[in-house]
Formats: C-alpha cells, sequence, structure tokens
C-alpha cells in the first residue's frame, strides 16, 4: 500500500511540474486537456490501486473531459 502512495505522490509532483512549467503557452483549451489528464491519472491509479489499466483509463477520460470543458 505504501508503494501505491508512493507512485500516486511522484504523479502528483510531476504533474504539478509540467503544468507550471509546460503549460506557459498553451491555449486555455490545452490546459485544461492537460489538467484533466493529470487529475483523472491519478484519480485511475487511487481507484484501481495502482493498475497501469486504471491509470491510462483515468488519464484518457480526464483528458477528454478537460478539453471538453475548456471549449
Amino acid at each position: 500500500m505504501k508503494q501505491v502512495h508512493t507512485v500516486v505522490a511522484g504523479v502528483v509532483l510531476a504533474s504539478v511540474a509540467i503544468l507550471m512549467f509546460g503549460c506557459s503557452d498553451m491555449s486555455h483549451r490545452d490546459a485544461d486537456t492537460a489538467v484533466g489528464a493529470g487529475a483523472g491519472g491519478v484519480a485511475g491509479a487511487v481507484l484501481t490501486g495502482g493498475s497501469v489499466l486504471g491509470t491510462v483509463g483515468g488519464a484518457a477520460v480526464g483528458g477528454v473531459v478537460g478539453n471538453q470543458v475548456g471549449k
């Protein structure tokens, strides 16, 4: 269980760093897509106990939701 928390914490920290430095020249919609994918990936990892499929599925769904919210 500690390994899952370590992985999730690493993903969150990496996502925050990417969002802080990587989204400066992105459009609002692109930034919303990236935030949605990051949040979805973290949620998918947490809900499925760190499963790769759950993480990737959560990131995909979160990216789509973020893209549509940013319309």
